[in-house]
């Protein structure tokens, strides 16, 4: 693989001038062309999936296909012509507000984006769509190709609008079971706002593709994040009931973090299910991935070897693995990712497997040749407290000092313990008194040399703040909120900023990752 240097940085977190408060597809070029003056060839993001009302985790998403509207760029939907001109005076207050806003209001940016879009969709449909025209032409083009999946969120979201959002499990008989005649009638019934959706759906899918044709121009790759598994909450749960276990919900086992072990409260997949349809919704769903991104992590990779399950209203102690043997986690992990791997080409796959992971889950990865990761906090021996120094982690990895679940360590470090930081110190070459400066510049040297082929910075880590994207176990305000604290185009502008990012062009061209 090529050696490269890449920035995480959520698609929420993305800041520009044109932006509404949150990030939007429209922003990853800029902020692409801005990582690339610190020899940053790659921009992570999370998952960008449509979320439910009032949810802000990435990974609570209400499908496993469909792009949030909240990440369009009203001003590059043609209908209508400039978004802010069709908002009131309180309107642009609130898009004042929360433009400035250190942190992104999910609700009030939702609001002012979906009543600007609402209006935009009335002119296509009266003006393009009703008449016939090219551009809607192209809607039903869109509508046809991504039938598999959009049909069922359409119509899933227009069904919870109509029953106030009441859990679908809850729906009438006919909606809940998908009795085809109960649905025929639904979809007819709330055609308008189904058909809305897809224009939507159709927009972000359109942006994005520019925003890929873009950065391929620029020489950066696009990964992104596939959650496990998703909700109960959500269109392909609804649509795909039977490939999904309702005995039990999904978690992990105890480990020296989560001493109790944990219950997610997430479905499992039922595998005998899914092989009957020969995978047919996993591989519809990495396929998608791969349209949207270059590479992409597998969030929680050891699931796909073995589930922890714990039965419903049962205690976590009552957890086993799915499957129960070693010899079938090892079956069934190694087929699922040879399969999604094949399905995924072109595009790369990278394992998340921190924590608790057998030794038969790490060699697998090595022999399918996927990269893990090597959080360097985490790389050492917690018998003898040796840590491993970046240069011995395998080629074929993927190498940083943080993750979106822990503190960016420029914060992080102040946490550590005196043996911690001493030892860290040694990794870094770098005296545990060091100033902040050196300190900073030693443990960008030691990750950017790391014998890794990737190597990831939070967006945190490079403007040198004491903020977490999130912090695991934990709900509040502060978690899924992140915005970078200027926009890009300021943050180009900024001297302080500009030597941290002429220190990581320099260390990334004496690292072999640009040239």
């Amino acid at each position: 693989m090529t050696r490269l240097a890449g920035c995480t940085i959520p698609l929420f977190s993305l800041r520009t001038h044109r932006s509404w408060g949150i990030g939007q597809i429209s922003d990853l070029v800029p902020t692409a062309k801005w990582l690339l003056t610190g020899g940053m060839r790659l921009l992570q993001i999370l998952p960008p999936y449509e979320l439910c009302e009032g949810e802000t985790s990435p990974y609570g998403a209400r499908t496993a296909f469909g792009i949030d509207p909240v990440y369009i760029d009203l001003a590059d939907v043609e209908d209508l012509g400039d978004p802010e001109a069709l908002l009131d005076e309180a309107g642009r207050r609130e898009l004042a507000r929360v433009r400035d806003a250190s942190r992104v209001d999910y609700a009030a940016v939702r609001a002012l984006k979906a009543g600007v879009l609402r209006q935009k969709f009335a002119h296509f449909y009266e003006h393009e769509w009703l008449r016939g025209t090219a551009r809607g032409q192209e809607l039903r083009t869109f509508i046809e190709r991504e039938r598999d999946w959009e049909d069922d969120l359409a119509l899933y979201v227009a069904l919870r609008e109509s029953h106030q959002q009441h859990a679908w499990d809850l729906w009438p008989e006919g909606e809940r079971n998908r009795d085809p005649e109960a649905l025929a009638a639904k979809s007819q019934q709330l055609a308008p706002r189904i058909l809305e959706h897809q224009y939507g759906q159709w927009m972000a899918h359109r942006q994005w593709q520019r925003a890929r044709v873009g950065l391929t121009e620029l020489g950066v790759e696009l990964m992104g994040d596939l959650p496990f598994v998703v909700g109960h909450e959500s269109a392909d749960v609804w649509s795909h009931a039977h490939q999904f276990r309702k005995d039990v919900t999904l978690g992990a086992p105890p480990d020296a973090f989560s001493p109790e072990g944990q219950d997610w409260g997430l479905p499992a997949y039922d595998w005998a299910a899914m092989d009957a349809d020969d995978l047919g919704w996993l591989v519809a769903r990495t396929r998608h991935a791969a349209k949207l991104y270059d590479r992409f992590r597998l969030d929680h990779v050891v699931g796909y070897f073995r589930m922890f399950v714990t039965p419903k209203q049962g205690h976590i102690s009552k957890g086993t693995f799915d499957p129960a043997t070693e010899a079938g986690q090892i079956e069934r992990g190694r087929g699922l990712l040879r399969r999604m791997a094949d399905e995924a080409h072109p595009a790369k796959l990278i394992a998340e497997d921190l924590g608790k992971i057998p030794d038969f889950v790490r060699e697998a990865l090595r022999d399918l040749e996927m990269p893990g990761y090597r959080v360097i906090p985490w790389e050492r021996d917690y018998v003898r407290h040796v840590y491993r120094t970046p240069d011995e982690f395998q080629e074929v990895s993927v190498a940083s000092w943080s993750t979106h679940d822990t503190a960016p360590i420029t914060s992080w470090w102040n946490e550590l313990q005196a043996w911690e930081r001493e030892g860290l110190s040694e990794v870094a070459g770098i005296k545990p008194t060091a100033r902040e400066d050196e300190r900073w510049l030693g443990l960008m040297r030691s990750l950017l040399h790391a014998r890794s082929d990737l190597t990831l910075v939070l967006g945190a880590e490079i403007l040198n703040e004491d903020v977490r994207i999130n912090t695991p176990g934990t709900v509040g305000p502060e978690n899924w909120t992140y915005r970078l604290p200027k926009p890009v185009e300021d943050l180009e502008r900024d001297p302080i900023v500009g030597s941290r990012m002429g220190a990581l062009l320099a260390l990334a061209k004496s690292s072999g990752r640009i040239e």
